[in-house]
Order: C-alpha cells, then sequence, then structure tokens
C-alpha cells in the first residue's frame, strides 16, 4: 500500500478516527464517546485526558480494522471542537470550575458562562471585534479566559498553557505547542492577517497579564493548518496510538473546518471553492464561506485570514444549537418517549426514525400537510448568525392537543425548516454584502439523510449538495495529514484528488410559495420575543 492518513474528529460526545488512503478512500472508522459534565448556569466541561484516551482508543481500532500496519498510516491530523484547555505545570490539568477537580479542565464550546464578560467585551469596543462579525461571543475564548481569571484566579494564574482543543491534540502527539491559524483566529482574536496578537485589545478587556508575558501561554508560534509540526510523532504518543515515531502531524481544525475542507474543494459539481459554502450540520451548525476579499457581514464572524483554505478569506457563521435543537424539540412532544421505543427496536436513533416516517408520508413535498399549524424557531441556545443574539431562545407556536405519533413527525419537520430558515437568513445577510453563493455543501452526521438535505434546500433557497465521503468531517482531518506527510503539495490538489461531489438537491419549485409564508412568519417570531424581552 503506497500510504494511508488518519484523520480524528474530536465532536461534544465523541470520538472519531478514520483511517483513508491517498484518493480519499474511506478503509475504516472508530468510534468512542467521551465524558461531558453539565451544571446550571450553562457550564459544560470536560476532561483532557479522557478525550485523549478516546483518541488512542480509536485509533487503534480503526487501522486495525482498516486491516494495514502502523507503516502504513503516513500522516495524521486533528479537528476538535473550539473548547479551552487549560494545563498547569508539566503538562498536568487543573480545573476550570469551582468544583476543583482538576479532570474537568475544558470549558466545553457550547458553555455560556462568560455570557456577562463577552457582554462587557463588546460594550468596551475594539478594532478587534471588526473582525468576529461586530460581536464576540461568549462561545470564543477571550470571555472564557476573563471568566477564569475573575473567578478562578488561582487557576488562571497556575495554567502552564491555555489551549484550543485541537491544538491540545497536536501538541499531544507532536510535542510542538504550535497553535493553527484556525484556532487562534477564529477563537482567540488572532489577527491572521497582520500576524499578530493585539496587545492593546487584552489590556483593555482585563487579560493584561497575558500580554505581560508576550503571549506565551497562547501561542507565540502560529502556523497554517496542515503544517507539519515537529519531529513527527513522538515516542510516547507514537505508543499510546500504536503508530510509528516521526509519523507527520499536521497542524489541525476546528471540527467544522474540517468538514469544509473535506468538501468546498470537492471535484465534480458547479463551481469550487470561491463558489460553494460550507454547512456543517452536527449538534451546532457552522457556515464556512471562503473568499478573496476580506467581506466584513455584521453578526457573522470573521473575515479571518487562512482559517481553512491557505491564502483565502473566511466567514463563518451558523447555528448554536442544530442537531442538538431537534433532539430537544421532538423530545417536548407527548409521543416522543413511545416513539423512541420503536425507533428502538429498529435499531436507529429517533431522529432517524423520524425522517423515516416522514418520508413515507410523502417527505419534503408533503411538508405543508406534514407541519400544520406548526411554527418552531428553534434558538434554544441562542443566535450565533447573523444576529450574535446570545440571549435568544426558541419558539415553538401553533401547537393543538394532538398527541399523535403523526403529530411528532410534523414537529420534526416543522424544527428542520426552522433551521432552514436560519440558514437563509446568513445567506441573506452575506448576500447583502457581495457575497452570494450558489451551493451550499452539507457534511456532519445531522446532515446526512436526502430528507433533511431536500428541506434545508426548499427553506435556504439554494442547491444543497453533499460529497460521497461518508464522513466529510473525519476525511477533511485526513486531508491534513496528507498535506503534512507531503503527498499532495496544496490544499487545492488534496481536497480534489480526495473529495468528490455526489449529489445535488435544488430547491423544489412547487414549496416555494408556502416556505416563503413560513419564513415571514418565523422572522415575525423572532422580533416578536426580542421585543418581548424588552
Amino acid at each position: 500500500m503506497s500510504g494511508c492518513f488518519a484523520g480524528i474528529d474530536v465532536g461534544t460526545g465523541s470520538v472519531r478516527a478514520g483511517i483513508f488512503d491517498g484518493d480519499g478512500k474511506q478503509l475504516a472508522v472508530a468510534k468512542r464517546d467521551i465524558r461531558i459534565w453539565k451544571e446550571q448556569g450553562d457550564v459544560v466541561e470536560q476532561s483532557s485526558d479522557d478525550i485523549w484516551a478516546g483518541v488512542c482508543a480509536t485509533v487503534r481500532e480503526a487501522v486495525s480494522r482498516a486491516g494495514i500496519t502502523a507503516a502504513d498510516v503516513k500522516g495524521i491530523g486533528f479537528d476538535a471542537t473550539c473548547s479551552l484547555v487549560v494545563l498547569g505545570a508539566e503538562g498536568r490539568p487543573i480545573p476550570v470550575g469551582r468544583h476543583g477537580d482538576p479532570t474537568r479542565n475544558i470549558i466545553v464550546w457550547m458553555d455560556h458562562r462568560a455570557t456577562g464578560q463577552a457582554d462587557r467585551i463588546n460594550a468596551l469596543g475594539s478594532p478587534v471585534l471588526d473582525y468576529v462579525g461586530g460581536t464576540i461571543s461568549p462561545e470564543m475564548e477571550t470571555p472564557k479566559l476573563l471568566w477564569l481569571s475573575e473567578e478562578l484566579p488561582e487557576s488562571f494564574r497556575g495554567a502552564w498553557q491555555f489551549l484550543d482543543l485541537a491544538d491540545f491534540l497536536t501538541w499531544k502527539a507532536s510535542g510542538s505547542l504550535a497553535r493553527s491559524v484556525c484556532t487562534v483566529t477564529c477563537k482567540w482574536t488572532y489577527l491572521a492577517h497582520e500576524q499578530r496578537w493585539d496587545e492593546s485589545y487584552f489590556r483593555r478587556v482585563g487579560l493584561g497579564a497575558l500580554a505581560d508575558e508576550g503571549f506565551a501561554r497562547i501561542g507565540t508560534q502560529i502556523v497554517a493548518a496542515g503544517t507539519p509540526l515537529g519531529s513527527g510523532l513522538t515516542a510516547k504518543a507514537a505508543e499510546e496510538l500504536g503508530l510509528l515515531p516521526g509519523t507527520a502531524v499536521a497542524a489541525g481544525l476546528i471540527d467544522a473546518h474540517a468538514g469544509g475542507i473535506g468538501t468546498v474543494g470537492a471535484r465534480g459539481g458547479d463551481g469550487g471553492v470561491l463558489d460553494r459554502m460550507a454547512y456543517v450540520f452536527g449538534t451546532s451548525a457552522c457556515t464556512l464561506l471562503t473568499t478573496t476579499e476580506p467581506a466584513f457581514v455584521p453578526g457573522v464572524w470573521g473575515p479571518y485570514r487562512s482559517a481553512m483554505v491557505p491564502g483565502f478569506w473566511l466567514n463563518e457563521g451558523g447555528q448554536s444549537a442544530a442537531g442538538a435543537a431537534i433532539d430537544r424539540l421532538v423530545r417536548l412532544h407527548p409521543a416522543a418517549p413511545q416513539a423512541a421505543e420503536l425507533a428502538k427496536a429498529e435499531g436507529l436513533n429517533l431522529n432517524v426514525w423520524l425522517a423515516n416516517q416522514a418520508e413515507a408520508a410523502g417527505g419534503a413535498a408533503a411538508i405543508e400537510k406534514l407541519v400544520g399549524t406548526l411554527h418552531v424557531v428553534p434558538e434554544f441556545l441562542g443566535n450565533r448568525a447573523p444576529f450574535a443574539d446570545h440571549l435568544a431562545r426558541g419558539i415553538v407556536a401553533g401547537l393543538d392537543m394532538d398527541e399523535s405519533l403523526g403529530s411528532l413527525v410534523g414537529f420534526y419537520m416543522a424544527g428542520l425548516a426552522g433551521i432552514g430558515y436560519g440558514l437563509r437568513q446568513i445567506l441573506d445577510a452575506q448576500a447583502a454584502k457581495g457575497v452570494r453563493t450558489g451551493t451550499v455543501v452539507v457534511s456532519g452526521g445531522a446532515g446526512q439523510s436526502a430528507l433533511v438535505r431536500q428541506v434545508l434546500a426548499d427553506a435556504a433557497k439554494v442547491n444543497i449538495a453533499a460529497v460521497s465521503a461518508p464522513e466529510p468531517v473525519l476525511l477533511g482531518s485526513a486531508v491534513l495529514g496528507a498535506v503534512a506527510a507531503g503527498r499532495y503539495e496544496c490544499f487545492d490538489a488534496a481536497m480534489s484528488a480526495m473529495s468528490e461531489i455526489e449529489v445535488v438537491y435544488p430547491p423544489n419549485a412547487e414549496t416555494h410559495a408556502w416556505h416563503e409564508r413560513r419564513f415571514t412568519a418565523f422572522e415575525t417570531l423572532q422580533s416578536a420575543y426580542r421585543s418581548l424581552r424588552g
């Protein structure tokens, strides 16, 4: 075998490892669930030790399943959620909560404990905020760092390194503290287009200690994704992963951005990187739009230089809860327990079972009949884009007394339409600034269904495409490994060689008028809730 590449994806609830050949063919995948702690106050935490153990177990299993040897793996790439990892002396975990448990040393991306800090940072203002859509989010790292410095000063002072989760993984693998330009630019306010941290911003918001240290704890070496790190896998990491020392380790990506690498540059279909927007539909949803010149879109993060495809600008939007919003929505319905039992009997998760029921009842073309009077704004965790409103909340309107399974299917379809209308708002906001998208390429576990893709196409009024790879996010990480190992000279060549557009779902003209009316109602409900908040 000429060489294989490992892609490792650390999501919110699980670790997955995939083995791919040089043409992008998936040879094997392994998965492990990871621990997560949730507490009142929007506190969500994880353990870096637990995650690394999951990484090691999945890589070993995936290599075994692929029927290859450790020597066949020439490069390894990592992606992960944009969660904050805190390490003390000698890389030991230290606590990020008042519980004092060092095991819990990660503030997860969806943790909103730093909402107050984010509000204060936004009120102070800074030119830095122009590069995060004008408003910083509590999902980003400087509000979380400020929370730590104010609420847990011992942990803040005792920290040796603060790392984005993807950068933690590459450090564990290679020993290199180099940060990916993707992570620090998108979530830490690094100005990649100027290749610097803005010292005045950190001092202004109350994190002057980091500036005093020359930013040594948040990254002084910033490199492009796919850059080979150190001397490859260290002996210790190689032993834990079941691979060979020296195997190329690539600088990583945020998980959604790996989905972008695995999709937007795929061969086939219309257009290319600059004509397509990635839509990574998982627990949350992330939109990734590549441009040649910076586009400043209020409420949409960025523009970020080289944060996904080197040499290009990136705008990042999305929905704070997407797959998680659908999960939350359907479980509110009285028929959810019954449906869950039926799904379990068929070996399916609840949402897949509901999609099958909807397909049997006519699918996306029958959405008007299935949904009836229901309207859903699925913003249970706020609006990430284009309103950057972390106080937005979910709305369900038009409820009746129907407790049947058919009513539950309508709930599910109304929620999907709501996700699609949120996507349309992002596309409209970008178009208002002169950046238009002809095709949205979907990836992520929640976007694998043909029904979901068609509803998104109809609700957002855009072509939805999908690639042939069954795991585009994992493939994106494997592309990193292939570039780091020298299999391909650049991302363009690697993306085209390893990924291919398989199917395109155009909007259905027959449901256009219905979705137009519903979109107007969707925006009316959003506005009404903002008014109610006063």
